[in-house]
């Protein structure tokens, strides 16, 4: 393994016990620092608050110069996440920059929940509910959210 990049996420790991961003959780999955499990709690006073989504980040050896494989693992309803959890966010494809850390990928994450972008939709039934009918994505949404209380996949 590369002690590199081993020894960055050490230090994304401490940095994120020590000034944990809000409603973000993370750390190495068993004892393998190159594969962590996630949870972003779902933002208040959004159609996401009060859910708890599950996410794993997977690093490779060329980790922080190459961007984690990111997905969900709990079944999510938005315009830029695939059915299979996959993420479609610039920073994690073509704007990656290694000034990135495990708190700034999880951010953006929670951040896009809010605040999608229609046009590079992963999800196009997603995409077009909260473009032309706000009212029936965020009761989709309302129905991950509960299903998030129950899943614990």
């Amino acid at each position: 393994m590369s002690t590199s990049a081993r020894r960055r996420l050490l230090r994304d790991f401490r940095r994120l016990q020590n000034d944990p961003p809000s409603g973000i959780t993370g750390a190495p999955l068993d004892s393998n620092i190159m594969v962590w499990q996630a949870v972003i709690f779902g933002p208040d006073e959004t159609a996401w608050e009060g859910g708890t989504f599950k996410l794993t980040l997977e690093f490779s050896e060329d980790y922080p110069n190459k961007a984690p494989s990111v997905r969900f693992l709990t079944k999510m309803f938005h315009p830029n996440i695939y059915n299979d959890g996959q993420i479609c966010l610039d920073i994690l494809q073509n704007q990656w920059s290694p000034i990135y850390d495990i708190s700034a990928i999880l951010t953006s994450i929670q951040s896009l929940l809010c605040d999608p972008n229609p046009s590079s939709p992963a999800n196009s039934e997603a995409s077009r509910l909260f473009s032309e009918n706000r009212r029936e994505y965020n009761r989709r949404v309302r129905e991950i959210v509960e299903q998030s209380w129950v899943d614990e996949s």
